[in-house]
């Protein structure tokens, strides 16, 4: 995967995090509408879809027979696990508090890359990733308050970790792979899956087709699933996955933020506070490595 300069790199990333950030309560509010695995497979089947109308120009480029197995185990943890676990969570806790919980993964990621990525791991990294779980579960403690739900919170760290190694796994296995062509495979083969497990647990006919959920589907499959996936994963492929899942921190205030708004969500001052953490731990994440003092004083 080639380098993108460091516009685009903030442009990708303002681009992601707003989109992941307004997927929650988009999909919460989808769910009104539809049974949530079957939303789950048509989302991601319709996304894979529009890429690969973008992708067959460059079929050449696919190479599926020696790397079949990079694209399935992508698919399972990526689209699978991820979006399966995600939509059923939904339904159990609120959209902001449930995309609090998820984003333990860049704790989780940034672990896993120093762990099998032999990505740099110091201090203030460590004090950068203490301060982000430590804001979202501040953000996810606050938002406690009246909700009792183990399933929707397993639900949730589940949605995290297969994300983060879903990650590491396209990080470390899939550098030659075309990264137009990981996303529009994984999300048709994953949507094709979960649309035939709705199919035969879930009605058709308990999906109201109407002029919202219709806007909230083309919405969430195109730009938070399509061109989110992409953007991330060409993200991840040009520079260090841990500093890039920093940044994924700020998703879930955006998430409880909007959620306060349309879905009249509480803010709190827990929120509040989780934010101010999130930011020092973007922040500190993203610090280069100190410079290490010689151990020689200079000679005059």
């Amino acid at each position: 995967m080639k380098q993108i300069s460091t516009k685009q790199t903030v442009l990708l990333v303002a681009f992601l995090v707003v989109m992941w950030g307004i997927n929650w309560p988009l999909s919460k509010t989808a769910l009104q509408y539809t049974p949530p695995i079957l939303f789950a497979g048509i989302r991601t089947l319709l996304g894979g879809l529009a890429l690969l109308i973008i992708a067959l120009p460059r079929l050449k480029s696919l190479r599926f027979r020696e790397n079949w197995y990079i694209y399935l185990i992508s698919c399972l943890l990526n689209i699978v696990l991820f979006y399966g676990l995600q939509t059923v969570g939904l339904g159990y806790l609120p959209a902001g508090l449930f995309s609090a919980i998820v984003f333990l993964q860049p704790v989780l990621l940034g672990i896993m890359a120093w762990l099998w990525l032999g990505e740099s791991m110091h201090g203030l990294k460590i004090v950068g990733l203490v301060l982000g779980v430590v804001g979202v579960a501040v953000i996810s403690l606050g938002s406690l308050a009246g909700v009792s739900s183990p399933i929707g919170i397993v639900l949730a760290l589940g949605t995290s970790f297969a994300w983060a190694i879903g990650t590491v796994y396209v990080k470390k296995a899939a550098q030659h792979i075309e990264p137009l062509w990981l996303v529009t495979v994984q999300l048709i083969v994953g949507g094709l899956f979960m649309t035939g497990i709705g199919t035969g647990v879930e009605r058709w006919s308990a999906i109201h087709w109407t002029g919202a959920f219709i806007w909230l589907l083309l919405v969430i499959a195109l730009l938070v699933i399509a061109a989110g996936w992409l953007v991330y994963f060409t993200l991840i492929g040009s520079g260090e996955a841990t500093k890039v899942g920093s940044f994924t921190f700020l998703i879930p205030l955006i998430s409880a933020l909007v959620s306060a708004v349309f879905l009249h969500e509480r803010v709190t001052i827990s929120l509040i506070l989780g934010l101010l953490l999130i930011l020092a731990s973007i922040y500190f994440v993203n610090r280069p490595r100190p410079a290490s003092r010689s151990k020689s004083a200079p000679t005059a």
